[in-house]
């Protein structure tokens, strides 16, 4: 499964290479006009791009997310459900491609841009999907526990 994590993590460095290589900063270049551009965003801030200029925060919390997801999924391997594990795995690969962004840049490379959403990242989407994925575990699983036979 880490397999899965590499991947993200490679396909997420490989299109941020591609921007910051192909997209001038701060242009918009339409792919699908006023549906899907490519908008180069250099993000000094969080998700949507809150908290901005708190770099060393945001370093710390991927860090010790990455540690602990990291090792609870070493810790756990046979014992957690596949879509559990994959979710996790999703989390963890976005928070370090985000990391290396940080630790690279001083910001996170943004450039997928649906006009209306906030321009975000290959990283962005595998923890997002990741944490929808884990929250509808939490929530089915929950689910099935409270029922009554």
């Amino acid at each position: 499964m880490f397999i899965l994590s590499f991947l993200v993590l490679v396909l997420d460095q490989l299109t941020k290479f591609f921007a910051l290589r192909n997209i001038p900063y701060a242009a918009s270049i339409p792919v699908i006009k006023n549906i899907f551009h490519l908008s180069l965003v250099k993000n000094t801030g969080s998700a949507f791009g809150l908290f901005k200029n708190m770099a060393a925060v945001f370093v710390l919390v991927a860090v010790l997310s990455a540690i602990v997801i990291g090792r609870y999924l070493l810790s756990k391997k046979d014992k957690l459900d596949i879509i559990t594990r994959i979710s996790l795995h999703l989390i963890l690969a976005g928070a370090v491609g985000n990391l290396i962004d940080r630790l690279r840049f001083g910001y996170v490379v943004d450039f997928l841009d649906f006009r209306i959403w906030p321009v975000f990242n290959i990283a962005d989407s595998a923890i997002t999907i990741g944490a929808l994925l884990f929250g509808w575990q939490i929530i089915t699983k929950s689910n099935t526990k409270n029922q009554k036979p």
